[in-house]
C-alpha cells in the first residue's frame, strides 16, 4: 500500500469549533463497545499474549497501537480501522521516540548538559519527521521527571536535577516534538511523562514507591510538566509507582484534580504499559473492574495494553457504576487528536517516504551539532587538550572505544539498529595518516542481565572467560605502551542505563579503573572519554588523569563530535545538569538543598560523613573550556522592589582567553527567612554566550514574581515573600559574584 498523495500535504488547519463538531458526530454514531474502543492502546508486537490486533481493530476495539515498528504494518492494520471497523476512526501509532528515530541524538540528559533548549529542540524536530515518515503519530517522549539520585537508571531519559533548567528542556523537547501545527505531516504528538515523581523512588530503584510532600511537588516536580502544557503537549503519561501510597495510575488528586483541574489540561492522559491492570498487583484494587473504574474516575483516558479497560467498562456501565458520559468524556481529545492530527483525511503513511527523510545529510549534520554542544569538559590539567592534529601514534583504548550501542545509547526506538560512528572511527577519520592502535580490554557487563536483553543479539554473546579477560587486559596494556599518546573510552554499555537499570554503585563497572590506573602509571599522556547516562564516580580519574571529557551517550554521530573537541576543532561548553557524586551511597545528592542549623562549613561540622566529604566531586552547573572567561560587574536595577515587582541583574562576561568560545552565564538565588526555609541556591536564569576572545556581553536577567515565588507548607498554597535575597551570578552553582536584593510589602 502506497498512499503518496494522502501523506504528502498537510490537512487543512481545523478550527475549534471545527473539531468539537466532528468529535460530537462521531460520538453520535459510534456504539459504546467503539467509544471504549478508543480508550485501549493494543500491543502490536507478536510476542505478546492475546487476540491479533486485527480481530479487535476490526471491531471498533482499539483506538491505538504500539510495540510495533514498520511501515507497511501500519498501513495493513490502518486499512483494517478505516475500511472495516464500524465507524472507521484511524488508529494512532505510538512508540518511545526518546532521541531520535533512525538519527540517534545524544540521550536527553546530555542534550540537558548543552543549557541550550535550541538543542533538544532540533533534535526532536528531526526525531519528528523521521518517526512521522515511517508512519508513527504519536511519542512517548518527553520525560519529564526530575531525577536527584544518579543510580536510577532513567536518569538518562531526562534534564537532571534541576526543575528550572528542567522546565525549559521540557518546553523545547515539545516544540520539537509538536511544531506550530499537529497538522503539519512532519510533526507528531508529545506525551509528558511519568506524571509525577517517579525520579525520586525509594534506594533509586526503578518502580520503588516514592513519598514526597506537596511542597516538594509542586516546587521541584511540577514545573517540567507545567512547562509542557504551556508549550501544548497533546498528551501525558502517568508513572508507575505509589505517591504517597496512592498508585500514579488511579491517583484522582494527581491526575483529575491537579492535571485537569488546577492546569486545565485539555488532551489525554495514557498509562505506562500495564499500569492500570497493575493497580491490582499494587494492592489498590481488588480486581480488574476495580482498577478500571478507578482509573477512568482518576480521568486515565488510554489503558496501555492490559486490556483492563476493554474486559471492564461496558460491565461497569450495565451496572451502573459508570454512565456512558464518564466514557465520552475521556474520549472526546482522544478523537479532537486524531482529527487535529488530519489522520482522517490521510490515514495511510507513503512507504517510500522513510528512506529519503533519513537519507538527509542535514540530519546527521544536527546530530553532529548536538552532540558537540552536549559534551563536557571536567579537567585539563596542563591544557593537554585539545591534542595536536600532528599526533602520529595514538592508542585508543577501552571497551567502549568502538562500540555503536554504547555511542548511541539507551532507548533505542524498538526494532533500531544501530548505526553510530564509534569514538575510534572518529578519531581514525580525523587523523587518517596517523597510526591508531586499538585495544578494547576486558568486556563489561551487567551482574544481573537486562529483561529486554532477548531482543539485543550483543547481550547474547558468551560471558568472557575471566583468562580472555586477563589476556585482553595485557593486550591493552601492549597497546597503550607503543603510543605517544592514550584516550581512554571508559563508561557504561548502553543496557546499564535507562529502564530496567537502576545501579547501587556509580563507579566503572569491571577493570575500567584498574585499567584506566596501569595505563596512566606508564607516565604518558592520557586522555579520558566517558560514554555513559548518568553522573559515575570517578574519584581516582579526577585526582590523576590529566584530561577528561564527559561525552554521555552522544549518539549517530557521537564519535565525529568526540574528535572534534579532542583536537580542538569545537571548543566544548556544556555544564553538568546533575551534581556528579563522590559515591553511590551519597546519593541522592543535588545542590538545592535547605540549610541546616549547623551548616558544612562550620569549624565544628566539615561534612556530613566522618569518611568522605558530602561535597559532590563536580557541581551542578561545572564545565571547563579551551578558553578563559571572567564575569563581572553584577548590577541590579533596583536593590529593593516591592511583592509583585520585578528587577533586572545584569553581568558582564568576556572571553579572556586565546580562542573563541562559550560560556553558561548563571543566576542563583537564596530566599535569607520566610514563611518556609528555602533552599541554599535555586537556580533562576542561564544563557548560553558565544564570544570571540577579548569580546564582552552584557547578560540581562529578570527576577520577578515567577522566580521569587513558591509552595509554602505553611501557606498551604503559593507565597511571595517580603525577604531579604541573596543573588549570585557565575558560571556553575558555586557561583560567587553575589548581590543583595530586598523584596518589601
Amino acid at each position: 500500500m502506497n498512499n503518496t498523495t494522502k501523506s504528502a500535504s498537510a490537512a487543512p488547519v481545523a478550527s475549534e469549533a471545527e473539531i468539537t463538531s466532528r468529535v460530537e458526530a462521531l460520538l453520535a454514531r459510534m456504539s459504546l463497545e467503539e467509544k471504549i474502543g478508543q480508550l485501549a492502546q493494543v500491543s502490536g508486537a507478536e510476542f505478546m499474549p492475546g487476540p491479533k490486533p486485527e480481530t479487535l481493530i476490526r471491531q471498533g476495539r482499539a483506538g491505538s497501537v504500539l510495540w510495533l515498528n514498520n511501515t507497511r504494518r501500519f498501513n495493513e492494520l490502518q486499512k483494517v480501522a478505516v475500511e472495516e471497523s464500524p465507524s472507521g476512526i484511524p488508529l494512532l501509532f505510538a512508540l518511545d521516540v526518546i532521541h531520535g528515530y533512525r538519527t540517534i541524538f545524544p540521550v536527553p540528559l546530555a542534550m540537558a548538559a548543552s543549557w541550550d533548549p535550541a538543542v533538544p529542540e532540533q533534535a526532536q524536530a528531526v526525531a519528528a519527521k523521521e518517526a512521522r515518515a515511517a508512519g508513527l503519530h504519536w511519542t512517548f517522549g518527553p520525560m519529564l521527571d526530575i531525577a536527584r539520585d544518579a543510580r536510577w537508571g532513567r536518569i538518562v531519559e531526562g534534564a537532571g536535577e534541576d526543575p528550572y533548567l528542567g522546565a525549559a528542556m521540557a518546553a523545547a523537547q515539545v516544540r520539537g516534538f509538536q511544531g506550530d501545527d499537529l497538522s503539519d505531516p512532519e510533526r507528531v504528538a508529545a506525551c509528558a511523562k511519568h506524571f509525577a515523581g517517579y525520579g525520586a523512588s525509594e534506594g533509586g530503584r526503578d518502580y520503588d514507591p516514592v513519598y514526597l510532600s506537596e511542597a516538594q511537588l509542586r516546587n521541584v516536580y511540577f514545573p517540567p510538566f507545567q512547562a509542557a502544557i504551556k508549550a501544548g503537549v497533546a498528551t501525558f503519561m502517568s508513572a508507575y509507582m505509589d505517591l504517597n501510597d496512592v498508585p500514579a495510575s488511579g491517583n484522582r488528586w494527581l491526575l483529575r484534580d491537579v492535571l485537569r483541574g488546577e492546569w486545565g489540561f485539555e488532551g489525554f492522559l495514557v498509562s505506562d504499559a500495564l499500569g492500570i491492570g497493575n493497580l491490582v498487583i499494587q494492592g489498590h484494587a481488588r480486581d480488574g473492574r476495580d482498577a478500571a473504574l478507578r482509573s477512568l474516575k482518576a480521568a486515565s483516558n488510554v489503558d496501555m495494553a492490559s486490556s483492563t479497560y476493554l474486559e471492564n467498562l461496558a460491565g461497569l456501565v450495565a451496572d451502573g457504576s459508570l454512565t456512558v458520559a464518564e466514557i465520552e468524556e475521556l474520549v472526546r481529545p482522544i478523537l479532537a487528536l486524531k482529527v487535529r492530527m488530519g489522520l482522517f483525511e490521510r490515514p495511510y503513511a507513503d512507504e517510500n517516504l522513510l528512506a529519503e527523510v533519513v537519507a538527509r545529510p542535514e540530519n546527521r549534520q544536527t546530530a553532529r551539532l548536538a552532540a558537540q554542544r552536549s559534551m563536557v569538559l571536567l579537567r585539563n590539567e596542563g591544557g593537554l587538550l585539545p591534542l595536536s592534529k600532528q599526533q602520529t601514534n595514538i592508542a585508543v583504548i577501552g571497551p567502549l572505544a568502538d562500540s555503536m550501542e554504547a555511542t548511541e545509547g539507551s532507548w533505542m526506538v524498538f526494532g533500531h539498529q544501530p548505526n553510530a560512528v564509534t569514538v575510534l572511527q572518529g578519531i581514525r577519520a580525523k587523523l587518517p595518516e596517523a597510526n591508531i592502535a586499538y585495544a578494547p580490554g576486558p568486556e563489561i557487563r551487567r551482574d544481573v542481565p537486562h529483561p529486554f536483553g532477548e531482543f539485543d543479539t550483543s547481550a547474547r554473546k558468551p560471558n568472557q572467560t575471566a583468562e580472555d579477560g586477563e589476556a585482553a587486559f595485557q593486550t591493552a596494556l601492549a597497546t597503550a605502551q607503543g603510543a605517544d599518546v592514550v584516550i581512554m573510552v571508559l563508561g557504561e554499555n548502553a543496557d546499564m542505563a535507562g529502564e530496567f537499570a537502576s545501579r547501587g554503585s556509580l563507579d566503572l563497572p569491571g577493570r575500567q579503573e584498574e585499567l584506566l590506573k596501569a595505563v596512566t602509571a606508564m607516565g604518558k599522556p592520557v586522555v579520558l572519554v566517558l560514554l555513559n547516562g548518568r553522573p559515575l564516580s570517578i574519584n581516582w580519574a579526577a585526582e590523576n588523569v590529566p584530561a577528561i571529557l564527559e561525552a554521555w551517550e552522544p549518539g549517530t554521530e557521537g564519535g565525529q563530535a568526540v574528535a572534534d573537541i579532542l583536537f580542538g576543532e569545537v571548543n566544548p561548553g556544556g555544564k553538568l545538569p546533575v551534581c556528579f557524586p563522590r559515591s553511590g551511597s551519597h546519593a541522592p545528592l543535588y545542590y538545592a538543598r535547605t540549610l541546616t542549623h549547623l551548616p558544612e562549613s562550620s569549624p565544628r561540622y566539615l561534612s556530613r560523613y566522618w569518611d568522605s566529604p558530602t561535597t559532590p566531586l563536580y557541581p551542578f552547573g561545572f564545565g571547563l573550556s579551551y578558553t578563559t572567561f571572567a564575569i563581572s560587574n553584577l548590577t541590579l536595577s533596583a536593590s529593593q522592589i516591592k511583592v509583585g515587582q520585578t528587577v533586572t541583574v545584569t553581568v558582564d562576561v568576556t572571553n579572556t582567553g586565546p580562542v573563541a568560545g562559550d560560556e553558561v552565564v548563571q543566576l542563583y538565588i537564596h530566599q535569607q527567612w520566610g514563611s518556609d526555609s528555602r533552599p541554599m541556591r535555586e537556580l533562576k536564569g542561564f544563557q548560553r554566550v558565544a564570544l570571540q576572545p577579548g569580546e564582552t556581553k552584557a547578560v540581562p536577567f529578570s527576577l520577578g514574581p515567577d522566580e521569587l515565588r513558591y509552595w509554602s507548607t505553611n501557606a498551604n498554597g503559593w507565597v511571595q515573600d517580603a525577604a531579604a535575597f541573596d543573588v549570585w551570578v557565575g558560571a556553575d552553582s558555586l557561583a560567587t559574584l553575589h548581590a543583595d536584593l530586598e523584596v518589601v510589602q
